[in-house]
């Protein structure tokens, strides 16, 4: 069973998110979608919301799992026992930091790092802008999925 976990923090899940999960799927015959947990970090919505919005995303996909974790990813996936990690990609500066950590993860393991390009429909959505929307009262439904509702 070939397996892949797709990390990062979701906050909040986009569509750009669901759509490498989706195509992710057609790849793999299970994608594990990690929420990493840092301490450091402030985010908007909480681990249980993040968690709630994709689990709601795709509760009618039983090759999606949800998980959260601490720590490396890459150490992370050997705990696991899974030999991929799933990114995706929306632009040359994304490439760039990528490359770095997938470099750096397959000097530490023999886990490798699969890349898709993000659909031209969602390449230009972030989490980042999907917060700065919200943060304005702006329309954030047309960047994320129908589980993710701002209260």
């Amino acid at each position: 069973m070939k397996k892949a976990l797709f990390p990062g923090s979701f906050d909040p899940l986009t569509l750009g998110h669901v759509d490498i999960i989706k195509r992710g799927v057609a790849l793999f015959d299970e994608v594990i979608v990690a929420i990493g947990i840092n301490s450091e970090k402030n985010y908007m919505f909480s681990l249980e919301e993040r968690k709630q919005f994709i689990e709601d995303a795709f509760k009618n996909v039983p090759k999606v799992k949800v998980v959260t974790y601490e720590g490396l990813t890459v150490q992370f996936c050997k705990e696991i026992k899974v030999p991929f990690i799933l990114r995706g990609l929306r632009n040359p500066a994304d490439f760039e930091f990528e490359k770095a950590i997938a470099h750096t993860n397959r000097k530490l393991s023999k886990i490798e790092t699969v890349f898709l390009l993000t659909s031209a429909r969602t390449s230009f959505i972030s989490s980042s802008i999907v917060r700065d929307v919200i943060r304005n009262n702006g329309d954030y439904t047309k960047l994320v999925p129908d589980s993710v509702r701002v209260k």
